[in-house]
């Protein structure tokens, strides 16, 4: 099934085309939401959230304004992100066992092996290193552009221009 036939159908709220798309991205979708929320069962349970938001909120999704792989990743992230914010979420973090602290920094040393296995690490390293600085705050730390410019004593607009250019570079490398 073709992802047009696919978006046809969910459009259509065809549940077993619902099947088929959770059976086509859950794993890569995971794995974003995973490098960001660190716990697996709370990882398990934001990828159910966002694939409820995709179900519900397919209408707003606009082929001309981008690939729906974009606009499910984006859902993905932002919904990892709200869930790092979260009250709930934050008072579990403090509650955590010593055990829960070592995990912690084994996965963090392994995100750049997790990089590295998709692939992406090589191009970001070749991009100026103002660019990786803000690629790895924005979509690997869970910034928002605000925080970003805060944590780089860079003025907002400079981080969203900065931003885009690097994205647009990064783009430039994935295609060669």
């Amino acid at each position: 099934m073709s992802q047009e036939e696919l978006l046809v159908l969910i459009y259509q709220k065809d549940e077993k085309a619902f099947t088929h798309l959770y059976d086509m991205y859950s794993k890569s979708l995971f794995s974003v939401i995973h490098v960001l929320i660190k716990n697996r069962e709370e990882a398990e349970d934001v990828l159910q959230d966002v694939f409820v938001k995709i179900w519900k909120n397919i209408d707003s999704y606009n082929e001309s304004k981008g690939r729906f792989y974009t606009w499910i990743l984006n859902i993905a992230r932002n919904t990892s992100i709200d869930k790092l914010r979260s009250k709930d979420f934050n008072n579990s973090q403090k509650n955590l066992s010593s055990d829960n602290f070592v995990n912690l920094l084994d996965e963090s040393n392994k995100l750049s092996h997790k990089l590295d296995a998709i692939g992406i690490q090589e191009f970001v390293k070749k991009l100026k290193p103002k660019c990786i600085e803000i690629i790895n705050l924005l979509f690997f730390k869970g910034y928002t552009q605000q925080e970003a410019s805060e944590e780089l004593a860079m003025p907002l607009g400079t981080i969203k221009t900065q931003n885009r250019n690097c994205i647009n570079d990064l783009r430039n490398y994935l295609k060669i």
